[in-house]
């Protein structure tokens, strides 16, 4: 509630922080560190919650999800974190949402072939924009 959001790739800033996001090049959630960048990063909801169904690569937003969904859903709705309506709508929320996140984050196709339509106004696409273009010469994310 009182965090102070920090927006960097320095790494002696990530040192400090007490939770690092979608940056920082690993994935240890005993540290709380919610990197999905390594090229050896392969875990889906399916690797680390074996009882669920998905096999879509985890971005960081599904890392976070994965590991504190649940605690959130059951503190927003009051109701026990391993009762069925918190379990009914965390798998309903990642199915119907977080996994579209996950999947357009790490570059997987909607359908096989050319695409029929492009998504141009998903959440992902919004978040996007925010990054700088590939091609532009200024690649400081600090800015903004």
């Amino acid at each position: 509630q009182d965090a102070e959001v920090l927006r960097t790739r320095d790494p002696q800033h990530l040192a400090q922080c007490e939770v690092v996001v979608d940056v920082g090049g690993e994935y240890d959630p005993e540290r709380h560190r919610y990197d999905h960048h390594q090229r050896s990063f392969t875990h889906s909801m399916r690797s680390l919650r074996p009882d669920k169904p998905w096999s879509t690569k985890l971005s960081s937003a599904g890392l976070i999800y994965c590991h504190f969904g649940s605690q959130i859903l059951a503190e927003l709705l009051g109701q026990p974190e391993d009762g069925p309506v918190v379990a009914a709508l965390y798998d309903q929320l990642y199915e119907n949402f977080v996994e579209e996140i996950d999947a357009i984050d790490n570059g997987i196709a909607q359908a096989e072939g050319e695409p029929r339509y492009a998504l141009s106004s998903t959440l992902s696409a919004r978040v996007g924009r925010l990054n700088p273009r590939w091609n532009d010469p200024d690649q400081d994310t600090e800015v903004g």
